[in-house]
């Protein structure tokens, strides 16, 4: 089973990498004001779509590693690529504070501590019924985008960031237990496939929806404990994820930190950015002067 914790590794560097990629090419284009003529900049980034396709790689890996290890390892690793980012875009000369590279090192901690703990093997097969229902769980979760358009107030961004892990949580559940059939082609009749697909798509939009109207913190916050918590329940309770004898204290621990560091690196990666953004104090000086020379006397 050492072969599934190299995967959940590939997965957590690949997604964590291919974010950087993704915002590159976004930068590029400058593609930040959600227009149409945003897509059309987009198609001429070939660092965008390497971002994309390293990000499909690493869904790969987690489907792998999933087939191998419990969902509450394997998504806490996933949530923690917020951690991979940050030290990338670090390297490239965007400023981490220390309280950034603590909460990377708790939450490091935490998955060191999950790994240790937790009890490798393959997942219970779910009834047919059950596969059927986690492609029908779109339809629901998919309802909470019509809502949010209808509705502008704090709640319907909740909402947004709430499904959107409901959803991903679903992708999770749907990859440890998807039936690998000898020919592929037999894929397009596997439940959980549909479901990884469907809820995937569902998972991305609402996310998106959640980021323009709330801030990035919160609604990571929100979408990473809502993944990781469902289907870490999901995991333990019907599909015989396991912990090894006497370990439950330290996974539960391992948990909490993996998931705190997670988003603690968000938090202040984000407002890392948003110091950077800001203008030097000499610039806002030079600024405000300019403004007032233009806009001449008032009485």
């Amino acid at each position: 089973m050492a072969l599934g914790y190299v995967f959940a590794v590939l997965a957590t560097l690949a997604s964590g990498s291919g974010s950087i990629l993704e915002s590159l090419g976004v930068r590029r284009a400058g593609a930040y004001g959600g227009r149409s003529s945003d897509l059309i900049a987009l198609w001429r980034q070939w660092l965008y779509f390497l971002g994309l396709g390293v990000n499909l790689l690493g869904f790969g890996f987690a489907s792998a590693a999933l087939h191998r290890l419990p969902l509450f390892l394997v998504q806490s690793m996933l949530a923690f690529s917020v951690g991979v980012t940050a030290m990338i875009s670090a390297f490239m000369g965007a400023h981490l504070s220390a309280r950034g590279w603590g909460a990377l090192g708790v939450g490091a901690a935490g998955l060191v501590m999950l790994g240790v703990s937790a009890e490798p093997g393959p997942a219970q097969v779910l009834p047919p019924q059950w596969r059927w229902v986690l492609v029908f769980a779109a339809v629901p979760v998919g309802a909470i985008a019509l809502y949010a358009r209808r509705h502008r107030h704090v709640w319907s961004t909740v909402a947004l960031a709430f499904g959107s892990g409901v959803a991903y949580s679903i992708v999770g559940i749907s990859a440890r237990t998807l039936h690998l059939p000898d020919a592929v082609w037999r894929l397009v009749l596997e439940p959980a496939a549909w479901a990884i697909v469907l809820n995937g798509l569902t998972a991305a939009v609402l996310f998106a929806m959640a980021l323009q109207r709330g801030g990035p913190t919160g609604v990571t916050a929100i979408m990473f404990t809502t993944n990781t918590s469902l289907s870490s329940f999901v995991g333990l309770v019907y599909l015989g994820d396991t912990v090894r004898d006497g370990y439950v204290i330290a996974a539960t621990t391992g948990f909490v930190l993996a998931i705190a560091g997670a988003i603690a690196v968000a938090h202040y990666s984000a407002n890392s950015r948003h110091k950077d953004a800001e203008p030097a104090p000499a610039e806002r000086v030079r600024t405000g002067r300019e403004q007032l020379t233009q806009s001449g006397p008032t009485n």
